[in-house]
C-alpha cells in the first residue's frame, strides 16, 4: 500500500492543513466582503461546530499592514483582505496557534484565485508558518481534511446570499427615509437573528417557507415609518470585493448617507448568475466542458426559480425599485460588450450600470480597485457607448488604491452630485418653460 504523501509546501512555503482536531480549537478569521450576507454566514459556520469570526478592523493601519506583507503591485483587493487578516494577527488578540485564516475564490482568471499562496508567503515573513489558510471556492481549488463543506451547509450558504441581497436591497431603499432613525436597522437584525434560527431547523430554505420569508422580509421593511423627501439616487458598480465593503470602498455608503442620497448596489445573486453563464459561454466559445456547460444549466435553473421568488415578492409594493430579470440584464450587456468578456466582473460590469440607469439610478459611482485590469479596461472602455445609449448617464470612475486619498476619491463624488444636481434644475426650468408655454 502506497504511503500517503504529506501536504506539499506552495511556492516553499508551508502549507500547513487544517486537522478535525482544529474544528474545536481553532478561531478562522475571514475578511469583511458583504457586511450584511456575512452575517448570516458566519451564524452558519458557527451551527456546523466551525468559531468563524468576520474582521472589521478598517482604518490606514490595517492597508498598511497589507502594504507590508503583499508587493504593492498586487491588487487593491488583497491588500484589503489579506491586510484585515495579518492585521488581527499582529494584533495580539489571536493566538497564532489557534488562529486559520479564510479567503473566497472564485477560481477565474482573476489574482484574486492566487490570494491564498500570498497569504502564506505573508506569514512566513512574519514567523506564523503554523497557520492554515483555507478556500472556500465553488471551484475546489483546494481541499483540507478538517474543513469539509456539506452540501446541506453550501445550501445554507446560498440561500443566505439570496436573503441577503433582500435585506440590502430594501435597506438602501427604506433608510435614507426612515422618520425614526434606526428603525431600519432593526429590521435587518430581527430577520438576521429570525432565519438564523430557522436554519438551525433546517427551515426556510426551500418552496413555500422561502417564498413566505421574503414576502415577511418586504412587508417589515414596508411598514416602516418614512418621509417623503427628495434624494439624488446614485447607483454602486465595480470590482465585487470594492463595491460592498466598507474597507474598500472608505466608508462609500456612509459617505453618500451624509450627502443626502439613496444608492443601489446590484446584488450577489447576479455574480452568481454571471458565472454560471460564463461556463457555457466557455463551452460555446472557449472550448470548456460538457460537465461544466451541464452544472451551470442546472445552477442557473435554480437561480431562475430565486429571482422569480425575489421580483414576484417586490412587485406587491409599487414604491419599492424591482431587480431586472438576469435574462434582461443579459440583453443590456449585449448591446454594450461581448459575452465572452468574462474576466474579473466582465461584460456583467456595463450590463450593470445599464440597468441601474433604466431603474432612474443616473449616476453612477464605478468603483474601480487598483490592479484590477478588467475592471479598469471593460468600464472605461464602454463608458462611451453607455452614454451614447443612455444620453442622461452621469458616470463617474473612482479609482481606490492604498496610496489614493480619501478627500480626491470624495471630491470626485461631489462634482458628480453637483452635476446631477445641475440636471436636475435643468429639467424641472425646461418643464416650467413647457408648462407656461401651454397656458
Amino acid at each position: 500500500m502506497a504511503k500517503q504523501k504529506k501536504q506539499p509546501a506552495e511556492h516553499g512555503f508551508p502549507n500547513p492543513p487544517f486537522t478535525k482536531e482544529m474544528k474545536a480549537t481553532h478561531t478562522i478569521l475571514a475578511p469583511d466582503i458583504f457586511p450584511i450576507h456575512m452575517l448570516l454566514i458566519s451564524e452558519i459556520f458557527g451551527m456546523y461546530g466551525y468559531k468563524f469570526v468576520v474582521l472589521h478592523d478598517s482604518g490606514k493601519q490595517v492597508i498598511q499592514k497589507g502594504l507590508e506583507q503583499l508587493h504593492n503591485d498586487m491588487c487593491y483587493p488583497a491588500i484589503c483582505t489579506s491586510g484585515q487578516q495579518l492585521y488581527a494577527l499582529a494584533s495580539g488578540e489571536y493566538d497564532p496557534n489557534k488562529v486559520a485564516l479564510i479567503q473566497f475564490q472564485t477560481g477565474g482568471g482573476c489574482r484574486a484565485s492566487n490570494y491564498i499562496w500570498m497569504l502564506r508567503k505573508a506569514l512566513h515573513n512574519m514567523g506564523m508558518d503554523q497557520v492554515p489558510v483555507l478556500s472556500l471556492s465553488f471551484s475546489k481549488i483546494e481541499k483540507s481534511s478538517g474543513f469539509r463543506i456539506t452540501k446541506l451547509m453550501m445550501m445554507k450558504g446560498i440561500v443566505a446570499v439570496m436573503y441577503g441581497d433582500m435585506l440590502m436591497l430594501l435597506k438602501n431603499q427604506v433608510k435614507p427615509y426612515e422618520a425614526n432613525p434606526g428603525d431600519t436597522q432593526k429590521v435587518v437584525d430581527h430577520w438576521v437573528a429570525e432565519l438564523t434560527d430557522q436554519f438551525r431547523r433546517n427551515r426556510g430554505l426551500f418552496g413555500k417557507a422561502f417564498r413566505k420569508n421574503m414576502q415577511d422580509i418586504a412587508a417589515d421593511f414596508h411598514a416602516v415609518k418614512r418621509r417623503n423627501v427628495k434624494k439624488t439616487k446614485v447607483g454602486i458598480v465595480g470590482e465585487i470585493y470594492v463595491k460592498y465593503s466598507p474597507l474598500g470602498n472608505n466608508g462609500l455608503e456612509e459617505f453618500l448617507e451624509s450627502q443626502n442620497c439613496e444608492f443601489m448596489v446590484p446584488g450577489v445573486l447576479g455574480f452568481f448568475q454571471f458565472m454560471f453563464d460564463n461556463q457555457k459561454t466557455d463551452r460555446k466559445l472557449y472550448g470548456g466542458t460538457i460537465r461544466g456547460a451541464v452544472v451551470a444549466k442546472a445552477g442557473s435553473a435554480l437561480m431562475r426559480k430565486v429571482e422569480k421568488i425575489f421580483i414576484e415578492t417586490l412587485r406587491q409594493y409599487p414604491d419599492f425599485v424591482v431587480p431586472t430579470p438576469f435574462s434582461h440584464i443579459c440583453e443590456l450587456g449585449d448591446r454594450v460588450i461581448g459575452r465572452g468578456v468574462k474576466m474579473g466582473e466582465g461584460w456583467l460590469l456595463p450590463a450593470e450600470i445599464a440597468e441601474l440607469l433604466e431603474k432612474g439610478y443616473e449616476n453612477i459611482i464605478c468603483a474601480q480597485p487598483f490592479g484590477c485590469l478588467p475592471n479598469h479596461i471593460v468600464a472605461k472602455g464602454t463608458i462611451r457607448t453607455l452614454r451614447n445609449l443612455y444620453p442622461n448617464a452621469n458616470i463617474c470612475p473612482v479609482d481606490y488604491d492604498a496610496g489614493a486619498s480619501k478627500v480626491n476619491q470624495e471630491n470626485r463624488i461631489k462634482l458628480m452630485l453637483a452635476l446631477a444636481q445641475e440636471a436636475e434644475k435643468k429639467q424641472n426650468d425646461d418643464q416650467s418653460e413647457k408648462r407656461r408655454a401651454s397656458v
